[in-house]
């Protein structure tokens, strides 16, 4: 028994093929390249602050831990899910201690994204001063996410995921490696490498219960049938809240825009395959019809609100067929953002321009007094003209002349409501209006 408990914990594959070196690293050529930034900041000899930008699984931790290597300086991580200010001044007073025996200290913070603003704040005198040289890792936009103060004083590098022949190199690492015992077929390699999705430690992840299930079944013989049957699976990337979920709703609104069914179906599938809240989408499709189609083709908004109110009363997944059809009529109907336009162009003349009186003419008149003030004096009845129009009056306060802000597109129900409004003008034009 004695025995047993002196075995050392098992290596996590993701751990045992950590590079050691800069050279080992599979993926970010264009920062680790022959002559590209973080290849330069290696070889300058003197680390700086900065923040890695990238999905999961990237290289992150691993950039962060090379760096301190390279440079011969002590490493201390901190994770901004778990440490608070406290463990923000325990490491410096970590750090001043290394200072002390003549060692610089790199201090990495795993999704610094995560940290307040007080948090963020405890970081930057210590990174001013020198004491430490700051390295974030974030998956979220620095931009929104990390305190300006730190950002200017880091450098920021955006890290991509990997590609298929990235990870089918980690792959072959792994097996030369580490699973040299296990046969897998180019499919199923294939298979694991889609599953991935651009994330290394997700395919080693999946390499090692590949493994652990092969020697269960008693096999060294990996098939993508066998993948399938002995794995969980699941090939989703998408984050409820941060830049990728914001990109595929911008992605699924300019397909629409751009009159590109099949893309608008994509996106939208791969936001409900995702988790993305249904009712959500809902209200941004509705969005997308009065914005981008507005009055070139109404039917579409009405497709649109029925869409969210079948969802609304049948759920998951009947309703999701209704919000996919939407988004195909959405797509090619006639586009104009003419209303949307003119809306938002009155909204801001309204709001720069001072408060003024309803013209006379147009006021309501229900008492005496208000008649005799000349309350709704020689205002016409539309209907009772020809045409059921007022040729010629006027509808907006003094001083005001027509602004012009709604200009129907030649596309659609638009082009008939550009006909009639002509048509309206000549009226008002031989009735001498200006």
């Amino acid at each position: 028994m004695a025995d047993l408990f002196s075995n050392e914990p098992r290596q996590p594959l993701a751990e045992a093929l950590r590079p050691k070196t800069l050279d080992e690293v599979i993926g970010q050529s264009h920062l680790l390249g022959p002559g590209k930034p973080l290849r330069l900041a290696f070889e300058s000899g003197q680390p700086h602050s900065m923040i890695l930008w990238g999905p999961p699984g990237v290289g992150k931790t691993t950039l962060a831990r090379l760096t301190a290597n390279a440079f011969d300086c002590q490493f201390i991580a901190l994770s901004a899910v778990f440490s608070g200010v406290k463990d923000i001044r325990a490491a410096m007073e970590q750090a001043e201690q290394h200072l002390a025996m003549g060692k610089h200290t790199i201090l990495f913070v795993d999704e610094i994204h995560r940290f307040n603003k007080s948090q963020q704040d405890a970081l930057l005198p210590y990174a001013e001063s020198g004491l430490v040289t700051l390295i974030g890792a974030t998956t979220e936009n620095p931009s929104f996410e990390v305190n300006s103060a730190l950002l200017s004083r880091s450098q920021v590098y955006v890290l991509q995921s990997l590609n298929e022949d990235e990870l089918k190199q980690l792959v072959a690492k792994a097996r030369e490696k580490v699973l040299s015992h296990l046969q897998i077929e180019d499919a199923a390699i294939d298979t694991l490498v889609g599953y991935a999705d651009g994330d290394a430690r997700r395919l080693l992840n999946l390499l090692e219960q590949t493994s652990t299930a092969a020697n269960a079944a008693r096999t060294n013989v990996v098939t993508p049938e066998f993948i399938q049957n002995a794995l969980t699976l699941n090939a989703r990337r998408f984050d409820k809240g941060g830049d990728n979920f914001y990109d595929q709703i911008s992605a699924l609104h300019k397909s629409v825009r751009g009159s590109n069914p099949d893309a608008a179906l994509y996106w939208l599938c791969r936001m409900l395959d995702g988790g993305a809240d249904a009712k959500y989408l809902s209200r941004r499709i509705v969005r997308m019809a009065w914005e981008d189609i507005g009055l070139a083709d109404p039917r579409a908004i009405q497709l649109a609100n029925d869409a969210a109110a079948t969802f609304e009363r049948h759920g998951s997944p009947e309703g999701e067929l209704a919000l996919g059809q939407a988004v195909i009529y959405l797509a090619i109907a006639a586009k104009s953002n003419a209303g949307y336009m003119a809306f938002n162009q009155a909204m801001a003349f309204v709001k720069k321009d001072k408060s003024r009186e309803v013209p006379v003419h147009l006021r309501n008149a229900p008492t005496k007094l208000m008649k005799e003030l000349g309350y709704g004096h020689e205002y016409r009845y539309a209907h009772d003209e020809p045409h059921a129009y007022a040729a010629g009056e006027t509808y907006l306060p003094d001083g005001i002349g027509e602004p012009g802000w709604y200009q129907p597109v030649p596309r659609g129900l638009e082009s008939k409501i550009a006909d009639k409004m002509a048509f309206l003008r000549k009226l008002d034009e031989d009735a001498g209006k200006e």
